[in-house]
């Protein structure tokens, strides 16, 4: 495993937490809730182009395409 992108996904947190903390004290509850979600969003990508590299890895393994 890549320590790379533990690194993306926690600095991706700390962006959102941050924000989302900011958002939250001056009033703007649902633009904190929307940048939580925008968050989940990019951080699921970043974990789907992963999974697809390992299934592409494990065809080219067994030579299955």
């Amino acid at each position: 495993m890549n320590v790379d992108l533990i690194f993306k996904i926690a600095a991706v947190g700390i962006l959102v937490a941050v924000l989302n903390l900011l958002l939250t004290r001056s009033g703007r509850d649902e633009q904190a809730l929307m940048t939580t979600i925008a968050g989940l969003v990019v951080v699921l990508v970043i974990i789907v182009q992963q999974i697809a590299g390992l299934f592409d890895l494990i065809k080219e393994l067994f030579e299955l395409g």
